[in-house]
This record gives structure tokens, sequence and C-alpha cells, in this order.
């Protein structure tokens, strides 16, 4: 059975006539015939009865045209949706750790593409979402970072989520904080100073929360610690409570405003500095869509890269 031979018999029963039908469809009488002739012998049912006024169904062509109809009908709306010139859009996501310049290079890169015609989303989530997302193609691109401290962990779960890592630039930590806070005039910030603010942290769940912190230095003994879900909330504690996080320092005010301001964490012996590698995930052995590589260009613009 053939959607050819589908839309034959669907011509014949609006017609009532093979000859009609064969001119609709431009096609020969007698190639209608036998694929008709066909279908029937492959069916085991006769489908319509020929006379000298045209052709009729049959009790079994009547049953059977119903369930064609609603199969052709299928047929048509996937060529509408995922045809040639087709209705559906294009879809591209990209999960990230709470990263603003991440946002910023989404921001940068849909600007140069008709949004009528494709469906993007931004999921700024916590780390194992990111991962899990891009593992299972809910998005393209996952931008997340590594350090000595949480770096076998990841590489690990990474692997096992059918993952690679890409970097893209090596960051130290610094203090994270609004313009109003009593340490935003200092040229460096040492563990000691930040005893008596509370550490703002983004909340990841139980389970392995040291190694999936989006903050560096998170195994540093905090004498206050408040953990939120998200960027505003976050910006928020920082001028309510004169709260601070440790970050990569790399800030864009076009999107998180000008009242923040990112200060060199200064180690000393117990509390020293790091190195945090962001980069973008991908799943293995896959190659960018060309909205995923301009995604990754404009990361790299937004990172001074380019």
């Amino acid at each position: 059975m053939t959607l050819t031979q589908l839309r034959y018999l669907m011509a014949i029963a609006r017609t009532k006539s093979l000859n009609q039908a064969a001119k609709q469809l431009y096609v020969s009488q007698p190639s209608l015939t036998s694929a008709m002739k066909e279908l029937e012998k492959e069916l085991g049912i006769t489908l319509f009865y020929r006379s000298g006024r045209g052709v009729t169904l049959t009790g079994d062509g009547t049953e059977f045209l119903l369930y064609a109809k609603q199969l052709y009908g299928q047929y048509e709306e996937l060529l509408k949706r995922y045809g040639k010139g087709g209705s559906r859009r294009k879809k591209f996501g990209v999960s990230t750790q709470h990263y603003s310049f991440a946002v910023k290079a989404f921001v940068d890169m849909a600007k140069q593409f008709d949004m009528s015609r494709y469906e993007f989303a931004i999921r700024e989530t916590r780390t194992p979402e990111v991962i899990s997302d891009v593992s299972t193609m809910k998005s393209e691109i996952g931008v997340l970072y590594l350090c000595d401290f949480n770096r076998k962990f990841m590489e690990k779960l990474l692997k096992s989520a059918g993952l690679e890592f890409h970097p893209l630039i090596n960051c130290q930590a610094y203090v994270y904080l609004w313009k109003g806070h009593p340490l935003a005039g200092e040229s460096s910030i040492c563990f000691e100073q930040l005893k008596d603010y509370p550490c703002l942290a983004f909340e990841q769940g139980d389970d392995s929360a040291f190694y999936l912190a989006e903050e560096i230095l998170s195994t540093n003994e905090y004498a206050q610690v408040i953990r939120a879900n998200d960027r505003a909330t976050m910006l928020n504690l920082m001028v309510g409570l004169n709260g601070y996080t440790l970050c990569s320092g790399i800030i864009c005010e076009e999107l998180n405003g000008s009242d923040f301001l990112a200060v060199p964490f200064e180690p000393d012996e117990q509390n020293q500095n790091s190195i945090m590698e962001i980069g973008y995930v991908v799943r293995k052995h896959t190659l960018l869509s060309p909205i995923g590589g301009l995604y990754v260009e404009e990361l790299k613009r937004c990172l001074g890269l380019l």
C-alpha cells in the first residue's frame, strides 16, 4: 500500500469516475486502474464497482476510505509542518548557569533572525539541569565552568551524559557586590573582610552540592550563606542585605545594570584563589547547527575573545 494509491482512491471516490480522476491526477486511466487492482489484491477486498454510469464504492471500500482519508490527512499535515516551505519553526535552545554574558550572547544571536520563524529558548538553571538539557537535546548548548576542585567530578558526569566540554576562557575569582556595599571601594577583598556579610549562592539541590556549585571556592567555610534560585533575586539580596557572591568577574551591564561591580578576590594561606575555566558543552560526535555556531561566536565576542 502506498500513499499514491490512497490519493488515487480518494480522487476516484470524489469524482465517481475513473476517467475524471485520471484527468485530475494527470495520470493515464490504465495506470490508475492498475494501481487500484494492485491495492485491492493486497487488501483482499473489492473497493468499488465499475459500471457504464461510473464508479460506486462497495461497503468495504467506504469503510476503507474513512481510514485512508485520516492517514493521508496526517501525511499532508506532516508535509505542511516539516516539508519544504513548511510552517514548523526551527528550534534552538541554550541552558546555562547564571551568567549574564551567556544571556547577552543569546540576545545578540537572536536579533539576527526573524524570530517569527524560529522557536528560541534560553534557560538559566541549575548545573544538573544544564547537563540534562543538553544530554536529552532539550538544548543544543550548555554553558558552565570547571575548576581544579570540581573537574574530576564534572568530567565524569559529562562523560556519563554523553557530553564534551569546550573551554572558552579562564578567570580568577572576583567578589561581586553592589556599588553601595561597604567594601565596594576596595581595590581587592580578602576572605576575612567578607565575614560580616552574607555569601549568596545559587541553590543546586542536596546531592554533591559542592561539586555542582556555580560559585568558585564553594568549599570555604562561610559565616553566613543565603541560597537563591534566580539571578534577579540574587541581585536584590546584594542590595537589600549587602550580600556578595564569588564569580568570574565578567559583568554585563547592559542586562544587570550599572549598580554592581566585581572586585578582585585577594587570597590568603587558608583561602587560595582558583581558576574558573568557562566553556560550553554539547553532545559528543555532533556538529553545531548554524544557529549554534553563531551563538558560540557571540559568546566569544561577549567574552572579548573576538
